[in-house]
């Protein structure tokens, strides 16, 4: 089973280009401060690099 990844968004997508907006809701998230969990696998990884300063992410 793979891992899991605690992706909490830390910055506002206002100002940010469509596809980063669209990134960001695909990976659940809502709102500042709003974590999820997803599986640790390479789609996933790919999306929290293209938002990785939006995001935080927490390995475990």
């Amino acid at each position: 089973m793979a891992g899991r990844l605690k992706i909490t968004q830390v910055k506002s997508v206002i100002g940010c280009p469509a596809d980063q907006k669209r990134t960001v809701r695909a990976l659940g998230l809502k709102r500042i401060n709003h974590t999820v969990e997803q599986d640790d696998t390479p789609s996933v990884r790919g999306m929290v690099f293209k938002v990785k300063h939006l995001v935080k992410v927490d390995e475990g």
